[in-house]
């Protein structure tokens, strides 16, 4: 990528994550201060490693199959630049094909 396409993006992106940050901490202070907390709304703010395992995962199999796409798009002999746009996009949607299952696994052996 380019500098200037990459700058802009992370600055908006650093900004975007501090807003949340921010309404996230006043969304708690307003709830501890009316007293509404309780085991209904505790989930929302859930930070337990155990709670961040599926999303985790989730983009951990996505990168991972993105990143497998670029690879073998850059490996063909035409190397196009459509190829790689398209093994991204099949792999991406594989990965996420496969996370459903295995968090459908993982939440099923959870619960029981």
């Amino acid at each position: 990528m380019q500098e200037d396409i990459v700058v802009p993006i992370m600055i908006f992106g650093s900004f975007a994550y501090a807003w949340r940050i921010l309404l996230d901490y006043k969304t708690r202070k307003l709830l501890i201060e009316k007293g509404l907390v309780d085991d209904k709304v505790k989930y929302l703010f859930e930070r337990t490693a155990e709670a961040q395992v599926p999303g985790a995962l989730k983009w951990g199999m996505v990168l991972i199959a993105v990143g497998l796409a670029f690879f073998l798009g850059q490996m063909m002999p035409d190397a196009q630049e459509e190829y790689t746009v398209a093994f991204a996009a099949l792999f991406g949607g594989i990965a996420l094909v496969l996370y459903h299952t295995v968090a459908y696994r993982w939440l099923k052996n959870r619960s029981l």
